[in-house]
């Protein structure tokens, strides 16, 4: 009986990591792992010049943008001003956002290429725009707009700097957009100033939206991808990921209307987001631009009439930077969902802010997860110590019952009811070890995510050759000493009594070492943090018994075979 049960939670525990990892695979955007639906064609690349079609106007025709006849030509530039954290690059068509560079974030450890998150050329578009919409002809991202004055970077003592943009009239309406950067910012502050100079009221829409193509990034991680797409967030529909797939499939599910909450593009580690204030009413929108490969999403804001002479000035936010978590919260209510933790949520948040607690003091992302690693394991102590009284137990009685099997081995039954009567009178519970391992693989996958998903593990360095902890180990150090760590902590339990069992007690921890060559440096530091522990407590526990910490190699399952 104690065979068929150990075989079945084998089973269940192999069939619910394999559900778990499919599971896994289509949160965050990829096929399936079993009957995958026919993938979509790659995305194509932006056209060479970078300027985008006049159909990327959401909700007009595809028309040629229209500009006052009287109005005197105005020379197609771009302006690239820095701060302490960004280095933005504004194209004159449009006055859009149209490149951004992330100073403090590199692309490899020890380069001084920063990560470009938006950018315009002929492999890759990721862009932030405005404009206006209307009945007739009004400004929008494909007039030309001249910079007021000059670019310049953020000088040394200065807070902030503004750049502002304004277009000639169109339809009598001039659009006029400040963009005003500050000192250790990833949020743009950006004002629009609709001004009619024209004979009519107008009644103009505002929109702001990210466009993009189709290609994603992806965590490089081994059975983790990460999600690339736009998201949506309201107070009453909270954080809405929409997927390019169903985008292109025109099942793209989330909330139109809305009087707060924010657009945003999301991808591993980074995001782009437009803030507009609680209380303005706006239509969200989440589309494929028409004839092209590119996708849009944004949010549109009635202005009202505007009488001639009149203005009227929407100030608005745009965020372009790292997913870090309390500078998230700073800005926006629910903006920290951009960090994706998937449904690992509830318990990944609370781990989070123990690890950043930790770093606080420690100062070291390294040291902070294996610190992490030991107040987990301090809090699942006793649950632990009673599986590893069970495994001490097992261990001990191993002799009685792989010498019951043999005498028994031709009367399976009589076998079965000689186990459990062993058992019984021994007080060992053959399924005692499993249930606390199974309670802490939720805590375990939420910390997993909790290192996959945080941006500070980028290019954070913890001793000697590990200089980045979210890229795996360059000598592949680590993944040895886990291997051998698990080799160890296998070798310790008790061996099953069933010759198929126990081969699977070994084959599989060793797959798993192996699959951790691959895997992110802190992911394999936690996992070695966490197998080395649970050595020290199990050998502690067996002393405490007076169980003989005997090693068992699997070179007696081959004598058994022979």
């Amino acid at each position: 009986m104690s065979d068929i049960r150990r075989s079945i939670l084998w089973v269940i525990f192999a069939f619910s990591l394999v559900l778990l990892w499919d599971a896994w695979q289509v949160h965050n955007g990829r096929p399936k792992t079993f009957f995958p639906a026919p993938q979509d064609k790659p995305a194509a690349s932006a056209p060479a010049n970078g300027a985008q079609p006049a159909a990327a106007l959401p909700g007009t025709a595809a028309a040629a943008p229209v500009v006052a006849d009287a109005a005197p030509a105005i020379p197609r530039q771009t302006h690239v001003v820095s701060t302490d954290v960004l280095k933005l690059s504004f194209d004159s068509e449009g006055g859009s956002l149209v490149g951004a560079d992330l100073l403090k974030h590199h692309t490899t450890t020890g380069q001084s290429d920063p990560v470009r998150l938006l950018q315009q050329n002929d492999q890759h578009t990721y862009v932030a725009q405005t404009g206006l919409l209307g009945s007739a002809a009004l400004p929008n991202h494909k007039v030309a707009m001249r910079l007021v004055g000059q670019a310049s970077d953020l000088a040394e003592g200065q807070d902030s700097l503004s750049l502002r943009f304004e277009s000639a009239p169109v339809g009598g309406v001039v659009l006029a957009k400040t963009y005003t950067l500050k000192r250790g910012g990833y949020d743009i502050a950006v004002k629009h100033e609709v001004i009619n100079q024209g004979a009519a009221p107008v009644s103009p829409q505002l929109y702001l939206q990210l466009v993009r193509d189709g290609m994603t990034k992806d965590s490089g991680v081994p059975f983790a991808s990460t999600f690339t797409g736009p998201a949506i967030y309201s107070d009453a529909a909270k954080f809405q990921k929409i997927h390019f797939e169903d985008i292109d499939k025109g099942k793209a599910d989330f909330s139109k209307s809305a009087n707060d909450g924010y657009v945003a593009m999301v991808q591993h580690h980074f995001a782009s987001a437009w803030l507009l204030g609680a209380g303005i009413a706006r239509e969200n929108y989440a589309e494929k631009v028409p004839g092209g490969a590119l996708y849009r999403a944004g949010q549109k804001v009635e202005l009202g009439a505007i009488a001639p002479g009149q203005s009227k000035v929407v100030e608005a936010r745009l965020f372009v930077g790292p997913q870090e978590e309390k500078l998230l919260e700073q800005l926006a209510p629910g903006l920290e969902l951009v960090k994706d933790y998937g449904w690992t949520t509830i318990v990944a948040k609370p781990l989070y802010w123990l690890l950043e607690k930790i770093h606080g003091i420690v100062g070291n992302w390294g040291w902070a997860i294996v610190l992490l690693v030991v107040v987990i394991k301090a809090a699942f102590y006793w649950l632990n110590a009673n599986a590893y009284r069970s495994m001490a137990k097992m261990k001990a009685v191993n002799p009685r019952i792989q010498e019951m099997r043999e005498r028994l081995k031709d009367k399976p039954q009589q076998m079965q009811q000689e186990m459990m009567r062993i058992y019984r009178e021994e007080k060992v519970n053959p399924l005692g070890g499993c249930l606390p391992i199974l309670i802490q693989i939720p805590v375990f996958i939420a910390l997993y995510t909790v290192l996959l998903a945080s941006v500070e593990m980028r290019n954070a360095p913890w001793l000697g050759w590990i200089t980045d902890l979210s890229s795996k180990d360059p000598f592949y150090l680590l993944p040895v000493v886990l291997t051998l760590t698990t080799v160890i902590q296998t070798a310790l339990n008790p061996l099953p009594p069933d010759p198929m069992q126990a081969k699977m007690m070994w084959i599989m921890p060793l797959v798993f070492s192996v699959m951790f060559f691959s895997f992110p440096a802190g992911l394999v530091l936690y996992w070695i943090t966490n197998n080395t522990l649970t050595i020290l407590q199990q050998a502690h526990i067996n002393r405490r018994m007076g169980v003989p910490l005997k090693i068992t190699l699997p070179t007696e399952l081959f004598k058994k075979a022979k």
